[in-house]
This record gives C-alpha cells, structure tokens and sequence, in this order.
C-alpha cells in the first residue's frame, strides 16, 4: 500500500502540511482493542524525519496494529498524532498516498514477471512514464537478469527486494515495513539494509518492526513494545544503559544444564544460553552477585562482568511482560 494515484497534482499541498517539523511521526496516547483485549495502550512515540526507527517486540504485542494506526489503515480508540504532518484520525486518505506499506506476506502477483509486476504498480499509482520507471527500479535493486523471471518463482530474498521495489516506486515520503526479512537468508538480509540506508540518507523515513537484534542495532532509534505497552524507546545505547541491568558471562561446564540450575537460583533473573557460555543478569546487582558466588567457586566455571547486549534487554524485557492474550 503505497497509496491511491500517488502522482495526482491534488495531493500535492497535502505533502507539505507540517513540513517544518522534524519529525515524520508524532503521535500520543494512541489506543485499540478487539474483542475487548488491549492491543495497543496509550502508546507514545515519534519518529525524526530521515531515521531509520526499529520496532522491537514478541508476536502479538501490537506492533503491526500500530503500523496500521499509523498509515490509516485502523482508527485508534483513543489518542491523537500526526503522520508525515497530518492528522492521523481525520486525514488518513491523504497520509496513505505517501505511505509506502510492506506487510509480512509477500502481495504481488507470482504469475507476473518482475518487470510485469514493477509496471503494473506503477500504472496503478499514476508514475509517469511507467516502463521506465520498472526499469531504473529493476537496476537500483539489483534485479537485472532477472526481471522476466516470474515472482513466484523468486526466493525469499529476491522476492523482500521486488517487494521494496515496489513500495518505493510511487516515492512514498514513510516506508512502514512489517518484520520485511522474516526467513531471509543473512547474506539477502544484509544486501536488504543496506538498500534501507540508501534510502535514508536521500532522505525517506523507514519504521520497520524486527526480532533481529543485529537489524535493530542498524536503526537510528528503537523501541520495544510487549503486549500493548511501550516499554523502552531510545537509541540503542540508551536502550541498553536503561534498563539498568547487571550482567555476567560464565563458561564452562555443560551449558544446558548449567543454564537450568541458574534460572533456579533466586536472585538471577535472566539465564541465557548462547553457544558455550550462558548469559546471567538481574536489577539488583547486589543480589546477584550473592546468587552467583557458590557457583563461582567451581573450578570448571570461569565467569566475567559484561556489559548487557541489546538481545540480554529484549530478553529481560520479554520475561517481564504480560501476555494480554493469557
């Protein structure tokens, strides 16, 4: 969803309202429920203009239905914002023709070549001079050889790069990207960002939700939302530094069944295994260190303070929430 007939002149004056403001998203207190759940509470966040903005959170805490509030394609319950300097609640119409939406599922048409695909996009939009237009989008991102190829036939990469392609094609002033590279291979993960940052540098905003601590670490600003609620917001340093928690390294021994006998020990709050070591970490340093010096002394366990990493916080931020859906 890119919006409807993108090149239409009218729409043009809509495009500067609130040009001024740094921020391409400003919204607070937003709000929605279904069926009587939260899904969404009283969310607050914004967005500079030109940032990469990373969407962090477990399935189902409402990242997606915030997206959709954001372009206008659900109506908050309560709260109030502006999307790209209009009103999110009374000129929806208007934010959704410069709004580039990439959901999770891939939308285009498989029985349709590339270019096929990239032109038809176009001509709905209103692009001028669409053949060309398909073209430069073709070799901007890579596709060339492989624009008569039929889109269902594409991997999960090529198919995230002809769907970015097409989102762009209309030049949204936003990009709201759904978890984009979900079963993508890290080397088309990679080769995906780094077209995301092209973007950006020429001056498009890209809000973009992901369970890829390494793809959040490449955004601008992050924040994490859990069931509803926004729980931290900030650069990723700012992130990590505030959720205040102590954290040590232990190696050594049998990691599983070590990380069991951890995760039972009071005052230790986060167990994580990661490859041969397991990450150990709690808010209350004091506490943990009493925790952790019986296990210390074992010869076979060699321990060392770290600071946490952004995946420790995501952790310890997860085990703190409510499932608003239990």
């Amino acid at each position: 969803m890119t919006g409807e007939g993108h090149a239409d002149t009218k729409t043009a004056p809509a495009a500067e309202v609130g040009a001024g403001s740094p921020y391409a998203i400003e919204v607070e207190g937003l709000s929605k429920s279904f069926g009587g759940r939260v899904v969404v509470r009283n969310l607050t966040m914004r967005v500079k203009r030109g940032q990469i903005y990373g969407f962090l959170g477990p399935n189902g805490s409402g990242k997606t239905t915030t997206i959709r509030m954001l372009c206008g394609l659900l109506t908050p319950d309560s709260g109030r914002g502006t999307c790209l300097g209009m009103d999110i609640l009374t000129q929806s119409r208007e934010i959704r023709r410069l709004v580039g939406y990439m959901t999770q599922r891939f939308s285009l048409y498989g029985d349709l070549s590339v270019r096929e695909n990239l032109e038809f996009v176009a001509r709905i939009y209103g692009v001028r001079e669409p053949e060309e237009a398909a073209r430069k989008a073709v070799e901007r991102l890579g596709l060339a050889g492989r624009d008569r190829q039929l889109a269902g036939s594409l991997s999960g990469g090529w198919k995230q790069r002809l769907a970015l392609g097409a989102c762009i094609l209309p030049s949204p002033r936003l990009l709201l990207l759904d978890e984009p590279t979900a079963g993508v291979d890290p080397k088309a993960r990679r080769e995906f960002w780094a077209q995301i940052h092209e973007l950006a540098a020429e001056g498009l905003t890209v809000l973009v939700s992901t369970h890829y601590m390494d793809e959040a670490e490449r955004c601008h600003e992050i924040a994490y939302i859990a069931y509803g609620d926004l729980l931290a917001q900030g650069t990723v340093e700012e992130v990590v530094a505030g959720a205040g928690l102590t954290t040590y390294t232990v190696t050594g021994g049998d990691p599983a069944t070590l990380a069991r006998e951890l995760a039972g020990t009071p005052g230790i709050e986060l167990v994580a295994p990661f490859g041969t070591s397991v990450h150990v970490g709690a808010l209350d340093a004091a506490a943990l260190e009493a925790a952790i010096r019986p296990f210390m002394q074992r010869p076979e366990l060699t321990w060392r303070k770290d600071e946490p990493t952004l995946e420790d916080v995501f952790i310890d931020l997860m085990n703190r929430s409510q499932d608003n859906f239990r």
